[in-house]
């Protein structure tokens, strides 16, 4: 019970998890992680960003589908982030971090025309499916089965978000 009053900051050694997995290997991989993690951040916001700015004669069925995939993408930061820390290794502490690591680009676009939405979407959901798929490979690599089996059913949804946003282009 003393833990949970303690009053000075943790230290490294209090925040370390012991894992099976070689230290370079967690850091290697918590670093991967914390960048999808980013990436998965500015993603929701984009797709959050369309979903409230929509506009034409599918506003409703767009409007929907964004909405759909932003909860897809804000359920998936969690999961990453506790699977670095599961393995030993650290995650996101800020937005400012989350800036400096994300690869997906940032839309400050004051107006997006809906197929422009759609394909830049799309486009983003790809690399991100890219970049997970990147980090399995270092996953896999490491022998962490987990992390890999993470990323296999986020890069399916990844993929299928290409699928319903390509669709939807006229």
């Amino acid at each position: 019970m003393g833990a949970l009053h303690q009053t000075e900051a943790p230290t490294p050694a209090q925040l370390s998890t012991p894992s099976i997995l070689e230290s370079e290997a967690v850091a290697h991989i918590s670093q991967s992680l914390a960048a999808l993690t980013a990436d998965v951040i500015a993603l929701y916001v984009k797709t959050k960003n369309y979903h409230w700015h929509v506009t034409g004669p599918h506003f409703r069925s767009l409007h929907l589908l964004f909405d759909e995939q932003a909860a897809e993408l804000i359920a998936m930061v969690d999961i990453l982030a506790e699977r670095a820390r599961k393995i030993g290794g650290k995650t996101i502490h800020s937005i400012s971090e989350i800036s400096r690591l994300q690869r997906i680009a940032d839309d400050n676009d004051p107006i997006v025309r809906p197929e422009e939405m759609l394909k830049r979407l799309r486009n983003d959901n790809l690399e991100l499916a890219k970049r997970m798929n990147e980090t399995k490979s270092i996953c896999e690599r490491a022998s962490d089965a987990a992390t890999s089996a993470v990323l296999d059913e986020f890069i399916d949804q990844a993929e299928r978000r290409v699928w319903f946003l390509d669709a939807s282009i006229e």
